[in-house]
């Protein structure tokens, strides 16, 4: 039996993944390349998603998708190649189709960066709806 890959873990209403950095994050000074930390929040809000029973392939069959209308960055440090990092993920609130999601990433203590970010629910033709009530009902416990 092949192991899965860690989809890291629910701690209270937030999900923690871990993310190490690799030679090929980074830019030729060693440094993590910016629009990287873009790929490790969509890798949180997915696991968080998964985590929390919620499958993309699932939505799909519902007529469902998510686009990010929104995100506001805020970088505080530079990660470094070899870095343990936790990419830290809440689902704060839904209001029509759109959710609200902020996230963090730290190394140990250490905020690197910050994200707010807004999804919208749309259908696979691209138009706006609401998300699936079966979803909202998954995701209610962790809303602030």
């Amino acid at each position: 039996m092949t192991p899965e890959p860690s989809a890291g873990w629910l701690d209270g209403r937030e999900h923690v993944l871990p993310v190490r950095i690799y030679y090929e994050d980074t830019d030729f000074t060693g440094v993590v390349y910016h629009a990287n930390y873009v790929r490790y929040f969509e890798r949180g809000r997915s696991d968080f998603l998964r985590v929390a029973g919620i499958r993309h392939a699932e939505l799909q069959g519902q007529d469902a998708a998510f686009a990010i209308v929104r995100m506001e960055l805020e970088f505080k440090r530079a990660a470094r190649i070899d870095d343990a990092l936790a990419v830290r993920t809440t689902y704060d609130s839904a209001r029509g189709p759109r959710l609200f999601i902020g996230q963090q990433i730290f190394r140990a203590e250490e905020l690197i960066c910050r994200a707010q970010v807004e999804a919208a629910c749309i259908d696979l033709s691209g138009r706006p709806r609401k998300p699936p009530a079966g979803m909202l009902e998954q995701l209610r416990p962790y809303f602030a």
